[in-house]
């Protein structure tokens, strides 16, 4: 209810708002959260620093309770909560949060794990001696003061620094509409920097990173790449990845990553305990065991790993899922003249510069006065008591006098002094009308004058004003200098999943059902030919092992169904299993139709590298004999629900697509033992959703079952392998060239021994052979020990297959002699049984070897 005399006046609300907001952000920009460019302080930390310099707890003084600071902080300068004063004045003394800490705490002050430090009423603290530095000349006139929140006190805008302490400690703050994280530097690199400015005002960014080279962050590490740092040092933004300091140590038996360092503001509990959630998770495996074992003389956290791990691989794990590597976004915001700026390396230092020199001159003016009121004085001494004469007259002045002020104004009188000089000359003590002490005032003037004269070249000349600006910190740095705790390494950059997974040989293997899996090469043990091989899958009933192909894990791996689509899979992304499981449902993988089944697959390099792509082409050839050659470039941009790679007909499915360089040659094969050998050329490239070319033509009760790339005729053989174990080499030369479209020449002399023909494969004695069938036994063999031979043969006897058994599919591989042997050690107590067999199945091979050998005469059509 309005009262009698009052007035209302109506405001709209949005207004109000509008203005009340923007004079608390203001307030929250310019009062707390932004520091200022000169001195790198927020208000909080200048009135903690302000404040215990006006208590006297300087560095060469002893303790003071921690409740007193705060205490005389919030009652006189700033008026929050005592929580807000004690947390700055609390992190201001940790060692792990300042590059260059300001306070000198003693007691509990917390620790790296995120402990809280003790109550302020049980702490004590001083000014650390660098923090001298930064009060340095506060009392002599060098910034401006401002009354307090109740006008009962001055307290100061800004602090007369020595130290760069914004590049050196850097700062961090969220105020409205914007927020600040500033990185600290190392202060030799920091002083050097701002010396190499001084001298050239012209400098570039790229010339003061000559100087200061990165930040260098309290709690050490390694900078991971450069391009942020630039970045920051540039623009005022960037964003710098750390990592922690990290090497290896046998523990035992068992190799152990040792952690020396942590990122900057990484909680060190908080990170063991998200490590072993992750472990538990199954998210990062390898490890045995965490211990932290820091202690006063430093910090070490120690991961034990198992007896299989790689520690590379356990290591950038750790780097991928926790704060072992971690990034600071820098944002270069500060108040410059009571605005926020965003502000690159030079705005910093130019900026600091001209601070420096607003303090030197201010501070020069301040002693010039000083000095001359000084000399005033003096002078007057020297006319009072200069003389015998003088001086005699002069106590007789104010023994007469009635009292001091008579004293006084005779003496103005007598010897024509100041009011000043007059006051200076009564309160002069007796001792100092000593003829030793009269000779000291004389030295004193003659002293004085010279400092007046330099203290006014000083203000007259700015060269010497830089000089001595640039003196101050070369002491500064001799003092107070160190080496960099964060090493850079400049090769790094953003990680990617290829760093994390080992580009190691794999084996892929892909069921008839549709089940995949990825097995390490290392599992498969090398066996003689004719051997029976080992135990390779468990597959559900009625399934069998289709596809084996090696691969390397960074590879890509092109999918290409019966359907005739393409899908896309990087191989790491194909899950894990032994040797023995069953792998995943290809379903489960990449979004393949339910009555839609792989059939093909490629092995491709980096997809986004535009020059391969271009240079590479896709061949494919169906069942019923068409090939159909494609640019790479149009299967080069994976989609998830995959494309259309050829189109598919009625009663036919695709077989095999592989890669080619243009300058291939192409073999078909077909069920019944027949082969065509014809130039890649012959094949014109078509678009992605084309139909393709007659390959080969083949009779009604025939089909292709295969097709391979030959690079080279001189090196590479042609392999051939039946369905019931056969199989043999031949020199590519045997098959004579002829025109696309021909119905070629016998490749395998099919009987019903050997069964019909099913693979067809290139090649040389360097490679491995695994050989899968349908029972899921495995065996793997090397090429050397099968000799080449004609042409249109039976072949020898490549695997003992047991009754109604056949042959699923086969593979080469790269022949690793390492892998081998440390397999072949693994694995030789469980393979006795094995072995066994295959000493007895030996001479049999032997025998079909001989047989083989009768060859037919070449029947070609």
């Amino acid at each position: 209810m309005q009262k009698e005399g009052e007035r209302l006046i109506p405001i709209n609300i949005v207004d109000e708002m509008k203005s009340s907001y923007i004079d608390y952000s203001m307030s929250v920009i310019v009062s707390r959260a932004l520091p200022d460019v000169r001195d790198g302080l927020k208000p909080v930390h200048r009135r903690v620093l302000y404040g215990m310099y006006g208590l006297g707890v300087f560095s060469n003084r002893k303790y003071l309770k921690s409740a007193r600071i705060v205490g005389d902080v919030l009652g006189k300068y700033h008026p929050h909560g005592d929580s807000s004063v004690y947390d700055a004045m609390v992190r201001m003394a940790q060692e792990w949060s300042l590059r260059y800490p300001q306070v000198d705490g003693q007691g509990n002050f917390g620790s790296m794990d995120g402990d809280p430090p003790a109550a302020m009423r049980y702490t004590e603290a001083r000014l650390k001696k660098i923090s001298d530095e930064v009060l340095s000349d506060l009392d002599k006139e060098t910034v401006d003061f401002q009354n307090n929140f109740d006008d009962s006190l001055q307290e100061p805008t800004v602090l007369p620094t020595k130290v760069p302490n914004l590049l050196v400690n850097g700062t961090s703050g969220i105020a409205v509409g914007m927020a600040t994280n500033m990185a600290p530097h190392n202060l030799s690199e920091s002083i050097d920097a701002i010396c190499a400015y001084i001298d050239n005002r012209e400098i570039t960014i790229d010339e003061l990173m000559h100087h200061i080279t990165a930040p260098d962050f309290p709690t050490g590490g390694i900078i991971y790449g450069y391009d942020g740092v630039r970045d920051a040092f540039h623009t005022g933004r960037g964003r710098v990845v750390l990592r922690a300091k990290v090497n290896f140590e046998e523990i035992g038996n068992r190799n152990a990553i040792i952690v020396t360092e942590v990122p900057y503001q990484v909680n060190k509990a908080d990170m063991i305990a998200r490590t072993a959630e992750l472990i538990k998770d199954d998210k990062i495996g390898g490890i045995h065991e965490i211990r932290d074992e820091s202690d006063r003389n430093g910090l070490r956290v120690v991961y034990e790993l198992k007896n299989d791990a790689i520690p590379n691989v356990v290591l950038n794990l750790l780097y991928k899922y926790t704060a072992l590597q971690t990034s600071f976004s820098v944002n270069n915001i500060a108040l410059v003249k009571g605005r926020p700026e965003q502000l690159n390396l030079k705005d910093i230092i130019h900026h600091f510069v001209e601070h420096r020199h607003e303090v030197i001159v201010r501070r020069t003016q301040y002693e010039l006065k000083k000095a001359k009121e000084r000399a005033h004085i003096l002078e007057g001494f020297m006319k009072v008591i200069g003389t015998q004469d003088s001086l005699d007259r002069a106590i007789s002045i104010i023994r007469h006098s009635a009292n001091p002020q008579a004293a006084k104004e005779g003496l103005i009188e007598a010897f024509e002094l100041s009011d000043i000089q007059a006051q200076a000359i009564l309160d002069l003590r007796l001792a100092r009308l000593t003829g030793m002490e009269l000779d000291k005032i004389r030295d004193e003037y003659d002293a004085i004058m010279k400092e007046i004269l330099n203290l006014e070249d000083i203000l007259a000349n700015e060269s010497r004003r830089f000089e001595i600006i640039k003196d101050e910190l070369l002491e500064i740095k001799e003092k107070y200098g160190d080496e960099r705790r964060t090493a850079i390494d400049y090769s790094g950059g953003e990680m990617s999943i290829e760093d994390i997974i080992p580009n190691e040989a794999v084996v892929l293997t892909i069921s008839h059902a549709g089940y995949v899996k990825r097995t390490s090469l290392s599992e498969y043990k090398i066996q003689s030919r004719g051997g029976v091989g080992n135990r390779a899958a468990t597959t559900r009933d009625e399934d069998f092992l289709e596809y084996i192909v090696s691969a390397t894990n960074h590879q890509y791996m092109l999918f290409f169904t019966e359907k005739g689509r393409c899908y896309w899979l990087r191989v790491f992304e194909i899950p894990e299993g032994s040797k023995t499981s069953k792998g995943r449902a290809v379903q489960n993988l990449i979004n393949i139709e339910q009555d839609d089944k792989i059939k093909a697959y490629i092995r491709t390099n980096n997809l986004k590298d535009a020059e391969y792509v271009n240079q590479m082409s896709v061949v494919m050839v169906t069942k019923n004999g068409t090939i159909k050659k494609t640019s790479l470039e149009a299967y080069s941009r994976p989609r998830v629900n995959g494309v259309n790679a050829i189109e598919i007909r009625d009663n036919d499915q695709l077989l095999g697509a592989y890669l080619t360089n243009g300058n291939s040659q192409i073999m078909i094969a077909t069920k019944n033992g027949k082969c065509i050998r014809f130039p890649e050329e012959k094949v014109r490239e078509v678009g992605r959703g084309s139909i393709g070319v007659r390959g080969i033509s083949m009779e009604d009760d025939d089909e292709a079952i295969g097709m391979i790339v030959v690079n080279d005729v001189d090196k590479e053989t042609v392999l051939v392998v039946s369905e019931k174990g056969y199989g043999k080499r031949t020199a590519v030369e045997d098959y004579r060239i002829t025109n696309r479209g021909g119905k070629g020449v016998i490749t395998l002399n099919i009987t019903e021994k050997t069964g019909n023909l099913i693979a067809i494969q290139n090649v040389t004695d360097e490679d491995g052979l695994m050989i899968i069938n349908k029972s899921g036994v495995a065996i793997r063999m090397n090429m050397d020990e099968m000799r080449v031979m004609g042409r249109n043969t039976q072949g020898v006897r490549m695997i003992n297959l047991k009754k109604n058994d056949e042959i699923a599919a086969i593979a080469k591989v790269e022949m690793d002699k390492d892998v081998e042997e440390d397999s072949e050690e693994i694995e030789e107590g469980a393979e006795t049984v094995a072995d066994n067999q295959e000493n007895q199945t030996e001479p049999q091979a032997e025998n079909e070897n001989t047989a083989g050998e009768n060859e037919n005469s070449d029947s070609e059509e």
